[in-house]
C-alpha cells in the first residue's frame, strides 16, 4: 500500500534535509517541491523578467518550461540546474513567483502526477494543506528565525550576514503566510515539530518516533 508523507514549513527549517534522510530510512521516494518553484524563478529571471512583468508574458514563459527529476537532480528543460537554484537572486524572488496562481496550479498538478501510485515524502509549504490534504502523515517543521538564519549562513550559499539573512527570512515568512494563494500554514491534522534546539539526526528521530506513536509505521 502506498502512502504520502507531507512535511511543510518555512524557509530554512531544515525540511529538505530531514525529508531526504527520512526517505532513505523508509526506502521511499522524495520530492523537493521548493526546487520546482526556484527553477521557474530562475527561468523568469534568466529571461530578464521580474515581479512587475505582465502576467500574460509570464504565463507564456511558463508554457516553455519542463521540469523533471533524475537521481535527485532537477532538470529544467533537460538541463541540470540543481546547483544554481539557491543563490541570493533566486531566493529573493521565489516568493512572488510562487504566489502566482498559474505557477502554483502547474506545479501542484506536476507534483501530484510525480507522486501518483508511489510512496513519497514531499516537502514544501502547502503539501499537507493543498497538494495532498488527505496525506496520512503530515508534519509542520519549524524553528526560530535566528536558528534558520544561522543554518542558511553555515551552508555557505549566501553572501549575506546572519542578520541580513534573518531579516530576509522574517520577510519571506510574512509574505508566504499572507499570500492569497496557498498561504504557508499548519495543515489540518499536521503535527508541529520545532527543531530550534534539535540537530538534523534528532529531528529525523523525533519525526520517526511521532510516526510510531501515531501507529503509522
Amino acid at each position: 500500500m502506498t502512502y504520502i508523507i507531507a512535511i511543510d514549513g518555512p524557509s530554512g527549517s531544515g525540511k529538505s534535509t530531514v525529508s531526504e534522510i527520512l526517505a532513505k530510512k523508509l526506502n521511499i521516494e522524495y520530492l523537493n517541491t521548493g526546487l520546482m518553484y526556484r527553477a521557474v524563478t530562475k527561468y523568469f529571471l534568466d529571461k530578464g523578467f521580474g515581479e512587475n512583468t505582465d502576467d500574460k508574458i509570464l504565463k507564456d514563459l511558463l508554457d516553455e518550461i519542463t521540469i523533471d527529476f533524475r537521481d535527485n537532480k532537477l532538470f529544467l528543460n533537460d538541463e541540470d540546474v540543481t546547483d544554481r537554484l539557491r543563490n541570493d537572486q533566486v531566493t529573493a524572488n521565489v516568493s512572488w513567483v510562487s504566489a502566482r496562481d498559474y505557477v502554483r496550479e502547474k506545479m501542484v498538478d506536476l507534483q501530484r502526477k510525480i507522486a501518483e501510485n508511489t510512496s513519497f515524502i514531499l516537502d514544501g509549504r502547502d503539501i499537507g494543506s493543498v497538494v495532498f490534504p488527505d496525506a496520512k502523515y503530515k508534519f509542520y517543521l519549524t524553528a526560530s528565525a535566528l536558528t534558520r538564519a544561522k543554518r542558511r549562513f553555515d551552508q555557505g550559499e549566501s553572501d549575506m550576514t546572519i542578520d541580513e539573512i534573518e531579516k530576509a527570512i522574517i520577510k519571506r515568512d510574512d509574505y508566504d503566510s499572507n499570500r492569497k494563494v496557498s498561504p504557508l500554514k499548519v495543515a489540518e491534522g499536521a503535527i508541529v515539530v520545532d527543531s530550534s534546539n534539535l540537530n538534523i539526526d534528532q529531528t529525523v528521530n523525533e519525526i520517526l518516533s511521532l510516526m510510531e506513536k501515531n501507529d503509522v509505521l
